[in-house]
């Protein structure tokens, strides 16, 4: 049954890149050249992405150990954390496809319970990051940049935003949340009579999950913490990689050329994010990118350079992610029943 479902997650994460580079709205003379032009900094990125990608497995490992000890190797966690956040990107609605995968292949290891907990509290606090990085560049806009109406409008919608979403996280690691997800999907047509037979046969390991979550919030804040700073360094460093094609365009540097990157990266995955539902965020990346770039004075040329590269990147993670599924695969979990 696991390598069934594996099997299906590996055809659907083929088929989402196949689909992607059928419709990448890219000429291949613009994307050759753009590629030449990038030149040896398209291995600088990856190489930063995979430091990326050991940050964001350290944090997970840190919060799965704070339920108990950890049996699984960090190189074969850092696989299950690309190979999952692979099938985010190439799945619509984000994490139907990541989590449910990292769930089945850490269960043989820890257990259903620590597994699903982990990964819910890793997913919840990558995303915590992401309202803290979203405030950080609305303060340096404040501070930094000119306002006009439309930006003033902006900014404070994405205020609204980001504090609605810091205030349901903090009390969703106050009080567990999988019970009120559970709940809150037998409320959605088509998931109604599926929600309801999973919260009634499923209740004990619902409430126990929902403990664990609020145990690292309110007994394990050093692990809180250390797990929320790493997830939010992270993001900030996320920013290096379109400082780095601003350089190579020839866009000054500094500390001001390195905080433009990162308000060009807060506006476009905000942006992004609100078309969550879009596998790999197919248009509205660009979009987004070519409006931040504009908003700091840079041309349409140069959003859509920035758009290309970045673009080219996650396709190739996201390739890599999904054939990694194949890969090193345990023998004596994919015998198990999940």
């Amino acid at each position: 049954m696991r390598n069934k479902i594996r099997n299906i997650l590996f055809v659907v994460g083929i088929a989402a890149v196949v689909i992607m580079l059928i419709t990448f709205d890219v000429s291949w003379n613009m994307l050759w050249d753009s590629l030449l032009t990038a030149g040896y900094w398209l291995v600088v990125i990856a190489l930063l992405w995979v430091v990326l990608y050991m940050m964001n497995t350290l944090t997970w490992r840190i919060i799965l150990s704070e339920s108990g000890p950890v049996t699984i190797s960090f190189w074969r966690l850092m696989k299950l954390t690309v190979s999952g956040f692979a099938l985010n990107y190439a799945t619509p609605v984000g994490l139907l496809g990541g989590e449910p995968y990292r769930i089945m292949e850490l269960t043989p290891y820890v257990g259903v319970q620590r597994a699903t907990s982990s990964v819910v509290l890793f997913a919840m606090m990558h995303i915590f990051s992401h309202f803290w990085y979203w405030v950080t560049a609305i303060v340096l806009w404040l501070c930094l940049m000119p306002l006009d109406p439309v930006m003033t409008t902006v900014l404070g919608l994405s205020a609204v935003f980001c504090a609605a979403g810091i205030y349901l996280f903090l009390k969703g690691y106050r009080n567990g949340m999988m019970v009120r997800a559970i709940r809150g999907a037998a409320h959605i047509p088509g998931l109604r009579g599926w929600a309801t037979r999973f919260a009634e046969s499923h209740a004990d390991d619902l409430s126990k999950i929902d403990r664990q979550i609020a145990e690292l919030h309110a007994q394990s804040r050093r692990t809180f913490y250390a797990s929320l700073l790493l997830e939010y360094v992270g993001r900030i460093m996320q920013s290096l990689e379109i400082f780095f094609i601003l350089r190579l365009l020839g866009v000054d540097g500094g500390w001001i050329g390195f905080v433009h990157s990162l308000l060009i990266l807060a506006f476009t995955s905000l942006f992004a994010n609100l078309l969550f539902f879009i596998p790999l965020q197919l248009g509205g990346r660009e979009g987004g990118f070519a409006m931040s770039t504009a908003q700091i004075g840079l041309t349409g040329g140069t959003g859509l350079f920035v758009s290309i590269i970045i673009r080219v990147r996650e396709l190739f993670f996201t390739a890599l992610g999904i054939l990694l599924m194949k890969v090193c695969q345990n023998p004596k979990a994919s015998k198990q029943n999940p």
